[in-house]
Order: C-alpha cells, then structure tokens, then sequence
C-alpha cells in the first residue's frame, strides 16, 4: 500500500476518533475526496517543476502516533525565543503539550484548534473562518481532512497583544518515520495588532514529514507580524502551506528564515481584499549539504491602491538547492498598485543550484510593478579589500554574506528574533560574528 492509499484508509479512523460537528465532518469529507482525485503533487505540475516528493513519499509513516512521548522544558528551551516574555503553544509529535505551553482566553483566545472544532462556543468563528482561505490542491486538502490540532487564535477588536505568540511543533522520534498535519487559525479582527512565531523541529533523527497550513485573516486596519523559524535536522522535511486573507488598510508581514532540513517548501499566498493594504514578504535562506528549499510565494492585488514586497536572499553551498517561484497577479481594478519583487542569490559550490522564475501577471494600465533576480558568487574585489586589510578570508567571508542578507533582517520588528537568526547565520558560516543587535 502506498502513501496515498494508506492516508485515504486511515482518514476513515479519524473520523470516529473526532468529536466535530456536522459542518466539520462535511468539510473533511469534502476535502478527502479532494486528496484522493488530486494526490501528491509531481515535477509535471508547473509550480513543482524544480522539487520532487519522490524520496519523501517511499517512507512507511505513521500516522496516528502509537504513544506519547514527555519533554522536559530544559530539553527544549533553545528551541524557543526563551528571553523574552511570550504565549505559547506547544505541540509533541502532534499532541498539546500543557506543561510546556502558556495560553490564555482573558480578552482574546490563544488555544487549541481541537476545541474550536469541536466546543459550540467557536461554531460561528469555525463556521466563518475555518478552510475559507486554503486552497484545494493536494496537499492543503489532505491537511483539512486530517486537521485535529493546532494553534487557534482570535484577537478581537481594538486589541495590541502585548507579548509575541510562539506556536512550536516538537516531533520526538518515537515512531520510525512519523507525518504530522498541524492546522493553524488565526483571526485577527479591526484595528489589532499581533506578533506570531513559528517553528517545527525534530529532536532526533528520525524520518519527519510535516505537512502544515495556516490560514490568516487581517481585518480592517489589522497588523500581523509572523516569523518562521526553519533549522531542523537533515532527516525533517516541512511543506508549510499560509493562506493570507487581508481586508482594508491592514498590513501582514510574513519572514521565513531556512537554514535546515531535508526538504523545505514554503507556499506563501497573500489575497488582498480591500483597499490600501500592505503585503511584505521576506525570507533569508542558507542551506549545504544535499538540503533543498523551495520558496512559492503569490500575492494577489485585488483592489486598488494597495502594495507589496517581497525580498527572498538565498545562499547556497555543497549540493544544495534552491527554488523560487514568485507570482504576482495584479487585476484589472487593482489601479494604483505598487508591487517590489526581488529574489537575490549566492552560490559558494559550482555543485550548488538556484532555480528562480519571479513571474508578474498584470490587468491594470495604472501600477508601478518591479520584479528582478541574480545568482552569482562573492565578490572578489570586496574578499581582496577585507583580505587586504587584515580579515581573515573566513570571517571576510561571513561578514559579505551577513551584509548581503542584512535588509532583510533589518525589517524583523522583535529585537530578540534578530538576535536569534544573527547567531544561527554565524553558526551555519561557522564562524563568530560580533554585532550587537
């Protein structure tokens, strides 16, 4: 029995182990049926011309973990941004973990997505949110019809949520080789602001495929800040779907940093359903080895008088690889659009690769819409100067390469993120690097 087979048996198991209301299971059923036409997707689907599934696919993966697994926080602790004061919402190999995990329900929810599929009291927020922005390929509908656990949050009106929210996925290697379907809902309502990080890491190493979405909805005058945080072991795989609804004049803003992990790809979609919106997309990448990631962003401009940007560097070393597909689709009415897109690339081995199709989709006569990219090596005359001037060839060479990824940095609005990722791009340059952030 294949993957695929096997999924569509046990998604039977699943729904006499779930307590969800009638919508829900139509939802699931819907969305199975979705799966089982659809399947996994391959290199003949445009959008996955450059990465295969293949390899990930010919594991025999557990499903329903057989037993749980405790973690000790001492264990974990440099998993999470620990110097600062944050919610959390913590998962072991797809269960909650209360020990390990801070929520709250006074004046807003920070909880489980298991209770708002199945308490009454979420009905209406499920009803109107729930899979309202994910799409219908293969993979996201495999998601939906298997989505048991994960982060639920609802920020109400007029609310600035004083402490970032961490939501932190462990995966224990109890089982051999495990698949995880994390599904995440986060509702931001007018005139909030919320800041949200991500992370899904493996504590041995043990085949891990996850296959995660998030679906973010930011109403008028909403501002969503959201960190990805992607440095897992090289047996970790993670294709992580985010679905962005946005509604008049909010701002999202989405950083994905990739520095581990077998296979990493990052759907990122943004909708903009209103007028003057702001869409920022970045994201840093440095990977070796034989590691792949693949960044597939789409920003949809709806309406008129709104932006985005997007800003993707990439550095590459060994055999790794690297994709960028970014879309941007500009409709006819969307007048006054102003969109950045630009994907930057370093290659350190003549046995690296970059794939890059930054695309532009343009219905509208009146917009200001820039897309570019460029894959090169270091510059030789900057290593000469920073040689020439007593630097170590090392650490001249993280210093250009931490420059050369720096404004992307120079956008992350948590003090303690910047730190964080300074310190992971200095260990994976493998040198020290001194900057006070």
């Amino acid at each position: 029995m294949d993957l695929k087979d096997k999924l569509v048996s046990s998604f039977m198991a699943l729904e006499n182990m779930l307590d969800v209301d009638t919508a829900v299971h139509d939802v699931r059923s819907e969305a199975i049926k979705t799966f089982e036409d659809k399947g996994f997707p391959s290199k003949r689907d445009e959008a996955w011309k450059y990465t295969s599934l293949n390899t990930l696919l010919k594991h025999d993966y557990s499903v329903f973990p057989k037993q749980e697994n405790a973690v000790e926080y001492r264990d974990v602790k440099k998993y999470f941004i620990h110097d600062i004061d944050s919610y959390k919402i913590v998962f072991i190999d797809g269960k909650y973990s209360s020990h390990l995990s801070q929520t709250t329900h006074d004046g807003m929810d920070v909880c489980l997505m298991s209770a708002a599929l199945s308490k009454p009291k979420y009905r209406l927020m499920i009803e109107n949110y729930f899979n309202k922005a994910a799409g219908k390929d293969g993979l996201s509908s495999l998601n939906t019809a298997f989505s048991q656990e994960g982060a639920y949050i609802h920020i109400p009106k007029n609310k600035v949520v004083e402490k970032p929210i961490q939501i932190i996925h462990f995966s224990t290697g109890t089982e051999s080789a495990l698949m995880l379907q994390p599904r995440n809902l986060i509702v931001v309502d007018e005139n909030s602001h919320v800041q949200i990080i991500e992370r899904h890491q493996s504590l041995t190493d043990n085949q891990v495929l996850t296959n995660s979405v998030t679906e973010i909805f930011t109403n008028k005058r909403a501002i969503v800040d959201y960190y990805k945080i992607q440095n897992d072991r090289s047996t970790a795989s993670l294709i992580d779907n985010t679905f962005i609804r946005q509604n008049r004049e909010s701002l999202a803003s989405v950083h994905t940093f990739s520095f581990g992990g077998q296979l990493t790809r990052n759907n990122l979609n943004f909708y903009q359903e209103g007028e003057r919106i702001d869409s920022t997309l970045k994201g840093i990448t440095i990977i070796g080895d034989k590691q792949h990631v693949d960044h597939n962003t789409l920003v949809h401009h709806q309406e008129p008088n709104c932006e985005s940007h997007q800003d993707y560097k990439g550095i590459f070393g060994d055999k790794a690889t690297g994709v960028f597909n970014g879309k941007v689709v500009v409709d006819k009415i969307a007048q006054k659009t102003n969109a950045f897109q630009a994907n930057n690339n370093i290659l350190l081995s003549d046995k690296a690769s970059v794939n890059t199709k930054p695309q532009l989709e343009i219905f509208a006569d009146d917009v200001k819409c820039s897309h570019g990219c460029t894959i090169g090596q270091l510059d030789e005359s900057a290593m000469f100067y920073m040689r020439s001037r007593g630097i170590p060839e090392k650490e001249a060479k993280a210093l250009l390469m931490f420059a050369f990824s720096n404004n992307v940095l120079d956008s992350v609005k948590i003090p303690e993120i910047k730190q964080r990722i300074t310190k992971i791009i200095a260990m994976k340059l493998g040198v020290n690097i001194g900057f006070d952030l």
